[in-house]
């Protein structure tokens, strides 16, 4: 075996090229994750910064202590928690020394070992040894946010808090327990709306007044779901295996000394992590085959919305259908538009969720991004210009479409993490999750 030799003679490349011209011009560089919040038990101590570049024994201490310890107090805390024990936290938003996300490990790409033969005709599971020689750790950003709730909050007003501080999830500390018990996202925002919405006339009574664990109490009676977490010592490949085998979005990183939570992974995140690499690593020949040869997406059975489907008929669909998003089709059969579970929370940003009989079409007028139009591919399109893509595009799926722009298919990130890392692997988890 020798090492990655291409990768390690344009180190040098990748740092004069790479890190700097993402610090001048890619702010999405600064996106990611946060360092974990402190609970009252724990005595924070202030980070040291050498001058000096650190030694690979240095660098690997320097991640152990990191991994183990407790962060620094920003000081940074917003309680809106009603209990009478001061709770660690009632939703705690932490921004830590900047570093670019996107600063590379020296050694990160030498991990990777090939043999010769390797080199000239690359294995179909390069990407999952690539994603088993790398851990949770190797994603988490230094500076970015990370929103968590006590149980005892209110539910609007944890919701609320969602949008105002931009984040789709948040992890859920029970002060009892004094540990995290679950996860609260925008898939909780449309099960309230849709077991408990009754008329424009009639208030929902379970959103203004119920408190996240009561809310807790009374859903998880029907379908108990414990908390998936991940250390940050487990490799990335578990991550991915977590992820689709438990058909979720997001994974809590919690460090199991201190049982802080570190950051919230994604399809999204890995995707783009692996990304960082793909051109420094040989191309798996099945990047080239098309979506229709690899038999890659859903096909079939497809649950679509159209212009004038009243909000409460779409969010009955996410919940029947565990479905992240659907394609608006006009009456032709033409992909006009799409109605994802992120757009769900408009609702409450614009606080129109008491009437939720207006169409898709009217509550899409309200997108608080900037909408460029559905993103579309085609089934015989290969598997490495979809991967660019969804990446470049950072979104969550693709609408495959015909030459008429009628619809034919989703592929989702789930799907190709799957066919990626999972199916060289010889794992078929395939499936349609909910968020």
């Amino acid at each position: 075996m020798k090492r990655f030799g291409s990768l390690r003679r344009t180190k040098r490349r990748k740092e004069e090229e790479l890190l700097p011209g993402r610090q001048q011009s890619d702010p999405s560089c600064l996106s990611g994750l946060s360092t974990p919040p402190t609970t009252p038990t724990q005595s924070p101590d202030p980070p040291v910064f050498s001058m000096e570049t650190p030694s690979p024994v240095e660098r690997v201490e320097e991640r152990r202590t990191r991994s183990v310890s407790s962060p620094p107090d920003t000081g940074q805390r917003f309680s809106l928690s009603t209990s009478t024990t001061k709770p660690p936290i009632a939703l705690h938003t932490l921004n830590s020394t900047s570093r670019q996300s996107c600063a590379l490990s020296e050694g990160m790409l030498d991990k990777l070992e090939l043999d010769d033969e390797a080199v000239e005709e690359p294995d179909s599971d390069i990407y999952m040894r690539f994603m088993k020689s790398h851990k949770c750790y190797d994603l988490i950003p230094t500076s970015s946010k990370l929103v968590v709730f006590d149980t005892a909050l209110q539910v609007k007003k944890a919701f609320f808090a969602l949008v105002a501080n931009g984040v789709r999830a948040a992890p859920l500390w029970e002060t009892k327990k004094q540990s995290f018990v679950g996860m609260l996202t925008i898939t909780d925002f449309i099960i309230i709306l849709h077991r408990y919405y009754k008329s424009p006339l009639v208030q929902i009574y379970e959103l203004e007044e119920h408190k996240i664990e009561t809310w807790r109490e009374l859903y998880l009676q029907e379908t108990f779901k414990p908390l998936v977490s991940i250390s940050p010592d487990a490799s990335i490949f578990d991550a991915v295996y977590s992820l689709i085998k438990n058909k979720i979005h997001r994974l809590p990183v919690i460090d199991p000394i201190t049982g802080n939570a570190l950051y919230i992974l994604t399809h999204k995140r890995i995707l783009k992590f692996l990304q960082l690499f793909v051109c420094e690593m040989p191309k798996a020949a099945f990047m080239k085959q098309s979506l229709e040869e690899l038999g890659i997406g859903t096909y079939s059975n497809i649950a679509f919305i159209h212009p004038d489907t009243p909000i409460i008929k779409a969010l009955a669909m996410f919940v029947e259908r565990r479905v992240s998003a659907l394609p608006v089709v006009n009456i032709t059969g033409k992909v006009v538009d799409i109605y994802s579970k992120f757009d769900v929370i408009n609702l409450a940003a614009e606080k129109t969720y008491n009437n939720l009989d207006i169409s898709v079409t009217q509550a899409l007028l309200h997108r608080s991004q900037y909408f460029e139009g559905v993103l579309k591919c085609y089934r015989h399109e290969t598997l490495g210009t979809i991967v660019d893509r969804i990446v470049k595009a950072e979104v969550h799926r693709l609408v495959v479409v015909d030459e008429n722009s009628s619809i034919e298919g989703i592929i989702s990130l789930s799907d190709i993490l799957q066919a990626l890392v999972l199916t060289p692997a010889g794992g078929d988890t395939r499936h349609r999750g909910a968020e």
